[in-house]
């Protein structure tokens, strides 16, 4: 009769009970390496034990014999070689085998309640148990994989809170007396997630709960593709993934992270984009992840990707606007999370625009993605667009504003990855501007335009007594992070627009293209190194966002002074003071700039405001620091040298009444944009070339309307349109009116004033509104509008 308390016992001499224990774990245990096969091979690689692979091919022919035992062959030929029970004891402690350590190890210590592994979420807490009983009493010691736990000695292990380093494999060892066992290994998930799901501390015990949901991913041929879920609960959850509703067969399919490698799968196939969701069990209770997307197709990317934002509103001879700067702030904001160059500028001069638009293709090479926004005034002739700057005389032509489609020839001539134009303007006909330009492009299908409005249209401003956008802009910031390929993306944006009430049969997003590939605002850059020349102009551009360094100013009176800076756009920077530190006798104390270049024609009533909102700083108004005293600079690209200014310290004592003033120059060279000079007159050529200008200002045949003719849009509650062309006008009863919850009450301003940009709509039935008289077409006009148009690609809703 066997003694399992006899190390030194033969294995051959194991009681029968024992040994047919013995095998049946050892055998249903194979197929995971810890079964006979396993212990086979460390007993033949021991240097005091020697079995060659002939014995052990012959134990796995014992399955082909009726009631043969593999594991009791091997354990046969172990005891025939001296193997004792302590050498058995050893070999299984090695290979992990817990449970059949169970059946050979000695009676005195009994493990009754074994730690289970567990999921949880970081913050709550973590509790193992393992309770033994033995002939005497017992100790206990807890180890994380094969470091010692110090000071955890109690059959309970408590991590109050868990954190995500305290993810891992867990294990105690029970001592009693000279004998010891081990309890199984307990595996400890630890997600970073935020608590929800109503669940406290000490809630999760035996619940199933899906804590990180997989993500769709769009993939290219060859790439990983990595799925990832996690569900807290007790025991660990088991998981296993489906593809299009069938179980996944291959191993990585039952772990929480499915991953195709090139050691599983070695190419990520167009087979394998499908719908992936998991399943997910803990005993008898099981739930399913969300279903996502995988989809696998080839992509684009990009050498790099450029954006110019220009936003005229303050016109000079039109009536002003207001949406463009709110529009050029949010796309500016958008379109750096896509990794964009954004150079975003407000109310520019005709020779500033041709200027920006240099710069803007000095930064463009092969494979870049260029972006041309512009919100303003504008018409279109004869398929060609064209942008109003905000000096344009009235009437205008095609001589004082910059054309579209020539900037897109030149933007082809840099072998471009993908051109897209969103034109939000007018297009209205300028029937003082008979040119016909004639601009050849190449046939590229990489190009796509977004007009905010249909052929013949306006475009509108939502306005109202704050700031708001443009309806373009209003729909477009909703979908522009979406990844789509961009006509896709402008396709929805359409469709947006289309249920939009204030606008319905009014507005309609039109778009054109050429494109044939899935090109997409959110595709990768990867860099092809670019040229000198290249890298060059990056790094000009860089420097000319870079803004000055905030600075303090020390005083003779003991005073110091932050002064610090802050971009709006590209061409406006707000400069604010603020108050470090003061003498003690000094009762009052406020800084301010003056002696500001004339060049920036700022006025003194709006500079030096206790809040942001009096100088005309909106946008930026939450994200600067309160208590200083504001000044807002625009029109940097009209700074022509060095900007200096004097900070002015007014301050009084406590024994003394009168205001003693303290003043030191600042000089913080030209900042942001005002690098560039873009206020020389027509430093480069390449774009003036281009644009066609049959005629000078002072050729132009017609005089402006008189001030009272025109209706000015802040006059009213309007949706203004984005048009600027010289129209004959009538005045019409509206009938009807058009309601939205983004419009105040007001009148359509069904507008074709010589430069509206903005068309309203108005919940006043019968108030006298503008229309423009229909410009009737010649067949031979008809044609040449359509050479523009019949090369691209129209996408209809």
């Amino acid at each position: 009769m066997s003694d399992l308390s006899d190390r030194s016992l033969n294995v051959n001499l194991l009681k029968e009970p024992v040994l047919r224990k013995l095998c049946e774990v050892l055998e249903k245990s194979n197929s995971d390496n810890k079964g006979w096969r396993k212990l086979g091979d460390l007993f033949s690689k021991s240097r005091r034990f020697r079995m060659s692979s002939d014995e052990i091919e012959m134990c796995s022919l014992k399955v082909l014999e009726l009631d043969g035992s593999p594991s009791r062959m091997l354990l046969r030929l172990m005891g025939d070689r001296g193997c004792t029970l302590g050498h058995l004891i050893d070999f299984l402690q090695t290979m992990g085998q817990t449970e059949a350590l169970q059946c050979v190890k000695p009676p005195g210590i009994q493990i009754l309640i074994q730690p289970q592994s567990v999921a949880v979420i970081a913050g709550h807490n973590l509790r193992l148990s393992c309770y033994a009983v033995g002939k005497a009493g017992v100790q206990y010691q807890w180890f994380k994989t094969k470091e010692e736990l110090p000071n955890r000695s109690s059959p309970d292990l408590v991590i109050s809170p868990v954190r995500l380093t305290d993810a891992g494999f867990y294990i105690c060892r029970v001592n009693c007396g000279d004998n010891f066992e081990f309890s199984q290994w307990a595996q400890v998930d630890v997600f970073n997630v935020a608590t929800s799901y109503g669940m406290g501390p000490h809630s999760l015990e035996g619940r199933l709960k899906v804590v990180i949901q997989p993500q769709g991913q769009r993939l290219l041929v060859g790439d990983t593709l990595q799925l990832e879920c996690g569900a807290v609960g007790r025991p660990i959850p088991r998981y296993h993934w489906h593809r299009n509703g069938v179980p996944l067969l291959f191993p990585e399919a039952s772990k929480r992270r499915l991953l195709f490698t090139i050691h599983t799968i070695p190419y990520l196939l167009l087979e394998h984009q499908g719908k992936y969701r998991c399943e997910i069990s803990i005993n008898n209770e099981r739930t399913w992840t969300n279903e996502v997307d995988v989809f696998v197709g080839m992509y684009c990317n990009s050498t790099d990707k450029v954006a110019l934002l220009i936003g005229n509103l303050s016109y000079q001879n039109h009536p002003q606007l207001k949406a463009p700067m709110v529009d050029v702030y949010d796309l500016t904001n958008l379109l750096r999370q896509l990794n964009f160059k954004v150079v975003s500028l407000l109310d520019l001069t005709e020779s500033e625009m041709r200027n920006a638009v240099d710069e803007f293709l000095l930064l463009l090479h092969k494979g870049v993605y260029g972006l041309l926004y512009y919100a303003g005034h504008g018409y279109e002739n004869y398929g060609n667009s064209f942008m109003v700057p905000v000096d344009a005389p009235n009437p205008y032509r095609s001589a004082n504003c910059l054309c579209v489609q020539s900037i897109l020839k030149l933007m082809q001539e840099k072998e471009t990855g993908l051109n897209v134009f969103l034109l939000d303007m007018c297009r209205k006909r300028n029937i003082h501007d008979e040119t016909t330009p004639n601009i050849l492009l190449k046939v590229t299908a990489n190009i796509v335009f977004g007009y905010a409005t249909c052929q013949d249209a306006e475009a509108f401003e939502l306005s109202s007594s704050g700031f708001t956008n443009g309806v373009f802009i209003k729909f477009l910031k909703q979908r522009l992070l979406e990844d789509e390929k961009i006509t896709v993306l402008l396709d929805r944006v359409a469709e947006d627009m289309g249920q939009f009430v204030a606008t319905k049969g009014k507005q309609a997003l039109e778009i054109r293209s050429s494109l044939s590939e899935r090109r997409a605002l959110t595709d990768p850059v990867l860099p092809d190194g670019g040229s000198d020349a290249g890298r060059s102009h990056s790094r000009q551009w860089a420097k000319a966002h870079e803004l000055p360094e905030s600075m303090c100013l020390d005083f003779d009176c003991g005073a110091q002074i932050k002064l610090g800076f802050a971009a709006e756009f590209s061409n406006v920077m707000v400069i604010y003071t603020h108050i470090v530190k003061k003498p003690e006798d000094m009762s009052f104390c406020q800084a301010h700039v003056t002696n500001l270049s004339l060049d920036l024609d700022v006025d003194p009533k709006e500079m030096n405001r206790e809040t942001p909102e009096e100088t005309g700083i909106y946008l930026l108004s939450s994200s600067l620091p309160q208590h200083c005293l504001y000044t807002r600079l625009s029109s940097l690209q009209k700074l022509k040298d060095q900007l200096e200014f004097t900070v002015c310290l007014q301050g009084s004592f406590k024994a003394i009444d009168e205001l003693v003033e303290w003043t030191t120059d600042v000089n913080i060279g030209k900042p942001l944009i005002a690098k560039l000079d873009l206020h020389r007159t027509m430093r480069r050529n390449s774009c003036l070339q281009t644009c066609p200008m049959p005629h000078s200002p002072s050729q132009s045949p017609c005089h402006s309307p008189k001030p009272e003719h025109f209706h000015h849009p802040q006059d009213h509650g309007f949706l203004s349109p984005h048009c600027a062309s010289p129209y004959l006008e009538v005045y019409l009863p509206l009938q009807g009116a058009v309601g939205g919850s983004d419009l105040t009450s007001s009148t359509l301003y069904d507008n074709c004033c010589p430069s509206g940009h903005a068309c309203v709509a108005s919940d006043l039935a019968n108030s006298p509104a503008r229309a423009s008289i229909p410009i009737e077409t010649t067949d031979d006009i008809s044609e040449l509008q359509t050479v523009f148009i019949n090369s691209l690609q129209l996408h209809h809703q």
